[in-house]
């Protein structure tokens, strides 16, 4: 299978984790975003909306959106499990997993970032928005998994929520955003990084860092 991504990318970094957690090897396609190779007529004839990742399998079948991409891994390849089998405690790393994938990333991603840009903000009001959304978004964070015991998200098994977690918190660190806030999800993403699926995956150990 080959992954369309790019290093830096959180949502790349996502489905890099899920695929080695899974023992899925890939190969991978990078496409440089500042540049806007995701726009290119090719790109967008595998994915439209010109964002990555898209996944394309051995048949030629594209898959596209980081969770959408996770969820089916856990499909057709169920151990190990990243999700919970009881339905409520289900429900809970989804929402947590979504309370990033949907509500922390998109607006802090470039095509909002370019977007503040052209109506004027100079790049410190634009870094300055970034790291405003999430902190307040891993404060919500925070909160969601102040009941559970760790070492990781939910509990001594690792899934979902932390696979949305690390690259968030990374990406928190290049926006300056204050992370002794957050001393539970700071735990969950040093117990992580022992890991060797999410310690390969990081973007500096990627073969486009730059």
């Amino acid at each position: 299978m080959k992954l369309h991504g790019f290093f830096r990318s959180t949502a790349s970094w996502r489905v890099r984790i899920a695929c080695a957690l899974k023992g899925v090897s890939l190969d991978h396609q990078s496409y440089k975003l500042r540049r806007g190779d995701q726009r290119s007529d090719a790109y967008l004839a595998l994915n439209p909306q010109g964002l990555v990742p898209a996944l394309e399998l051995d048949d030629g079948t594209v898959l596209t959106q980081s969770l959408a991409i996770i969820e089916w891994l856990e499909e057709t390849i169920p151990e190990p499990h990243l999700l919970p089998s009881d339905p409520i405690a289900r429900a809970k790393v989804r929402a947590f997993a979504l309370a990033i994938a949907a509500d922390i990333h998109p607006v802090q991603n470039l095509k909002v970032l370019f977007a503040l840009a052209g109506h004027g903000l100079d790049e410190a009001a634009v870094n300055g928005w970034a790291a405003t959304v999430i902190t307040e978004g891993l404060g919500a964070c925070e909160k969601l998994i102040a009941d559970q015991d760790g070492p990781y998200c939910f509990g001594d098994t690792v899934g979902l929520a932390d696979i949305c977690l690390v690259p968030q918190i990374g990406n928190a660190k290049r926006f300056g955003v204050d992370l002794a806030a957050f001393p539970k999800l700071m735990a969950v993403d040093a117990a992580c990084a022992q890991l060797p699926a999410f310690a390969d995956a990081v973007p500096g150990r990627q073969a486009d860092a730059e």
